[in-house]
């Protein structure tokens, strides 16, 4: 919370910049780079997507969200690493048994990208995964089946099989001494009470959603550049903020996902969003199957090959993007032009050092 508070503020520092032609300095402070930074994830997303625009297949695309019931939120939120990793086990072990049943016609193996989200529109714990998945599967043999472009697996037991290894999956953790429970007099230490609990749970439907398949790549790139590296809320969606309290926009999914506004006191906001901070190091987005990062350049381009498709280049990639020529192709705003004169460029003429000192590192992790 602290990063960013202080993000592009003097605290953290950065450089002054000074025209070459007509002498006028502008300071630019540095970004504190956190991960639930609202203002630091444009970069990082434009840098993400150009590394993912290569690994994209010529194929249609699945979307899938698997959704944790809310009887698990006060669980969760006391077991965020250990449980949130079984969602992300769970979800995969689900897909690839699925794409290896022969009544799905497929009967190979799945590659896909996985996106942890925690929020609801209105920032309560809403744990939810997005999944991505290419149209098809790699075989054991090595050859590309293709999937039905409007169908992939049927929603209702992919729900049914995700929960039983979700829950198979938690009652493990709980045998192990896994989880922290919420003090010594919590029902679910007991064993027959954590029973009855999973038992519930059991019987409870669960939610696996699939959204309308994409077209092709480009909407693909899209979708991830959405989806990513979102935050719990955005700058937009903030309208106002005093006298206490924060009112912010929101989408409500059950009266036609019209857009309405919430007024929270400030330290209301400031709980549900820091609900959805996550572990250190915890990694929200993940590869599977043939796309995981061991073995993924070799399967894309064993596939691409199959689709008749040219390999993945071998030479290096150029050098990446500047910050300066990035923003000039996402916004078409030159900020190396001098903001006064229009015609000079800034040129860095001096340091700013830090007012504050950063010490805690692990809040500088991207991943």
């Amino acid at each position: 919370m602290s990063l960013i508070e202080r993000c592009r503020t003097p605290a953290l520092g950065g450089h002054l910049d000074r025209c070459d032609a007509c002498g006028y300095e502008l300071p630019s402070y540095n970004s504190c780079r956190n991960r639930h930074c609202p203002k630091c994830q444009t970069l990082a997303k434009e840098r993400w997507l150009q590394e993912r625009q290569e690994e994209l297949l010529p194929v249609g695309y699945f979307h899938l969200v698997f959704t944790l019931p809310h009887q698990l939120n006060p669980l969760l939120l006391g077991n965020r690493r250990a449980l949130l990793a079984l969602l992300f086990a769970a979800v995969a072990d689900t897909l690839q048994a699925f794409a290896h049943d022969p009544q799905w016609r497929l009967e190979g193996q799945l590659g896909f990208l996985a996106v942890l989200h925690t929020w609801s529109q209105t920032l309560i714990d809403h744990f939810h995964l997005h999944c991505l998945i290419p149209a098809g599967v790699l075989r054991e043999d090595g050859s590309w089946q293709s999937a039905r472009e409007s169908f992939l697996f049927r929603t209702q037991s992919l729900a049914k099989a995700f929960r039983s290894r979700y829950l198979d999956l938690l009652e493990r953790c709980y045998r192990q001494n896994k989880l922290l429970l919420a003090g010594s007099t919590s029902p679910l230490g007991a064993p027959e009470q954590f029973a009855r609990f999973v038992d519930a749970l059991r019987h409870k439907p669960w939610i696996v959603y699939a959204k309308r398949p994409f077209a092709g790549p480009q909407q693909v790139l899209d979708y991830l550049g959405r989806y990513t590296h979102r935050v719990a809320i955005s700058n937009h969606r903030i309208l106002s903020v005093g006298d206490g309290r924060v009112i912010f926009s929101y989408r409500d999914r059950r009266d036609h996902n019209r857009s309405k506004q919430m007024s929270l006191d400030g330290q209301e906001f400031i709980r549900r969003f820091l609900l959805h901070v996550l572990p250190p190091g915890f990694m929200k987005i993940r590869h599977f199957g043939f796309l995981a990062n061991t073995c993924k350049t070799a399967n894309l381009q064993r596939i691409r090959a199959q689709l008749g498709q040219s390999p993945l280049p071998q030479a290096p990639q150029p050098s990446p993007e500047t910050v300066a020529e990035m923003m000039l192709r996402i916004t078409g705003e030159d900020i190396s032009r001098c903001p006064r004169c229009r015609q000079g460029r800034l040129v860095r003429a001096a340091e700013l050092p830090a007012l504050l000192p950063v010490a805690h590192t692990e809040a500088f992790d991207t991943s």
